[in-house]
Parts: C-alpha cells; sequence; structure tokens
C-alpha cells in the first residue's frame, strides 16, 4: 500500500459538461479558482484543460493557459500545474467522405499541441500514449507522432505524465524509455473506465501496473461512479490517485460535486486507509519537477 498519496484533482476536461453540472468551470478565472480551492482541499496537482469562455467547448488557446497558470501561480496558494497536450486528437468520419473528418473532428499536429507546454513550462503535463476508440470517436495518436511529442516535452525540460487508456499504451510507454525519449523516473496515469479502452476494475488496474517499468511512478483514475472506488484500488496497490470534474460530475448519485469536494472525499478515503495526500512542495520532490519560484529541479526530502 502507498501511504503517502500524490492526489491530483483534474479540473475540467473537454467534454460537453457545463450543461450537466453548473459547477464545470468553463473561464479561465473559473479553472483558476477551482485549482486554487482544490489546493486548500487538499490536491497535490492541478491538471486542466481549457475551454473556449463563450461556447465551454474546447480550447486550444496559450492564452486561456496562460491566463490560469498566472492567475494560480500569483495566489497564495501552492500547487503543481499539469497542462493537458493531449487535445486535438479526435476523428469523427464524415458521413458521406469517410476519409474527411465530420463535425466534431478536433485535429492538431504535435508541435501544435505543445506550444502552451513550451510557452508556460509548467511542471507536468501529459503525453497520450496511443489511439483509441474513445466512446463513438477515435482518439487518434499516432506512434511517430508520439515520438516527436515526447521529443518536444523532452527539450521542454518538462516531465511528461504518461497517460494510459489501455495495456497497448503502457507498452509503448516503454518503448519510449527505451528509445531515450523520457528522463528520469517515468510517470503514468492510468485511465479507466473510458469506453471502449480499459475497464475500471481491479484486475485491469493490477495488469497495467504490473507491466509497468520498476522505476515508475504511478497514478490511476476511474471515470463516473467509479472514481472513488478507483482511489482506493490505487492506493492499495502501491499507486496515487486523481478525481475532478473532468471524470466525474457527482459526489453521490444525484448530487452535482465540485472539485473541492471531490479531493475532499478522497483525501478523507486516502486517510481512512491509513495514509496522507503529499503536500505540492513533496510532490515536487518526490517526483523531481522544477521549481516554478527558481527554475531549479527540486531533489531531496522526499516523503
Amino acid at each position: 500500500m502507498n501511504s503517502n498519496v500524490i492526489l491530483t484533482c483534474a479540473i475540467t476536461g473537454a467534454g460537453d459538461t457545463a450543461d450537466k453540472n453548473p459547477n464545470v468551470p468553463v473561464t479561465p478565472k473559473q479553472i483558476a479558482d477551482d485549482c486554487i480551492a482544490a489546493a486548500k482541499a487538499g490536491a497535490s496537482v492541478a491538471h486542466i484543460h481549457v475551454r473556449d469562455p463563450e461556447t465551454g467547448g474546447i480550447s486550444h488557446s496559450t492564452e486561456h493557459f496562460r491566463e490560469v497558470m498566472e492567475r494560480v501561480r500569483e495566489s497564495d496558494t501552492d500547487i503543481v500545474m499539469n497542462i493537458t497536450a493531449g487535445g486535438g486528437g479526435d476523428w469523427i468520419p464524415d458521413a458521406a467522405d469517410p476519409t474527411r473528418g465530420g463535425p466534431g473532428t478536433d485535429m492538431q499536429t504535435p508541435a501544435e499541441r505543445h506550444a502552451p507546454v513550451a510557452e508556460l513550462l509548467p511542471e507536468l503535463c501529459t503525453l497520450d500514449c496511443g489511439s483509441l476508440n474513445f466512446g463513438d470517436m477515435v482518439y487518434i495518436n499516432t506512434a511517430d507522432w508520439l515520438r516527436e511529442h515526447a521529443r518536444l516535452v523532452q527539450a521542454a525540460g518538462v516531465k511528461p505524465e504518461l497517460e494510459c487508456f489501455d495495456l497497448g499504451h503502457v507498452w509503448f510507454a516503454r518503448q519510449l524509455q527505451k528509445e531515450g525519449l523520457l528522463d528520469g523516473d517515468p510517470l503514468f496515469q492510468l485511465c479507466l473506465g473510458i469506453p471502449w479502452g480499459a475497464e475500471a476494475d481491479t484486475e485491469t488496474m493490477l495488469a497495467m501496473r504490473n507491466k509497468l517499468p520498476e522505476t515508475a511512478n504511478w497514478a490511476a483514475f476511474g471515470i463516473g461512479r467509479h472514481q472513488m472506488p478507483m482511489v482506493a484500488q490505487a492506493m492499495l496497490l502501491g499507486g496515487h490517485a486523481r478525481v475532478g470534474l473532468e471524470d466525474n460530475l457527482y459526489l453521490s448519485k444525484g448530487v452535482p460535486a465540485t472539485n473541492a469536494s471531490l479531493v475532499e472525499k478522497a483525501s478523507g478515503i486516502i486517510e481512512n486507509l491509513g495514509g496522507r495526500t503529499m503536500t505540492p512542495a513533496e510532490t515536487r520532490a518526490h517526483l523531481k519537477l522544477r521549481d516554478p519560484k527558481t527554475g531549479q529541479i527540486v531533489t531531496g526530502g522526499e516523503a
């Protein structure tokens, strides 16, 4: 069991969720405020997407990310920042011509995905490690694209969080490490419960964990009603955990959640199992991340 848990809060995703829960943050200010609230509730890391402030839909704007980052950094509340670099891979074939993307398709090159990370240099960014039938669409990450993206992240000196939605993604992440495209001990996020990837259950989490490199740090999350059970399961199997409105909209059946309330509930589970959540400073030392104030890699003082 892992007694010192890095607890990530995934603040807002790119899905059509803002109309389903009024607490889903949309504007950069709302997203930043929720990062701060999550930190005060006990989160170690804030994982962020940004949205179009007018529509609530997908945004890849570096300026939106910048506003979130600046608001959080200028506050008196510390939290590790993790910017998504996994946007721009949604493919929905056009009904009349399947060689073209239809409505809802949103594609970016690796360089375009990486642009906010290169500009803003967060401590962490995501690197999704394969393609997937993601519900009714296809999420596209070809092997060569991922190699290119890994090189860009490596050159920026940002630590990638290797998001794995299926067992083959873990295999490919190990290949990136073999090819020298990952520095230091790798950090994995096992993403469970998304149709049609890895299921959110003990057997699947254990199978994926058992394929990780020996020196890997890892976390896991489940979506929807699986969110809190997967917090406990990840901790019991030696990992870290993630919650947040990107993955789950409800605190309990029919009760809309906030990011802070999900962090508080997860923190309670961790404490009831005999553990504790790591502070942002401890998280930087444990994962050897860059200090946003000094720009230097933090070492030592691990929990």
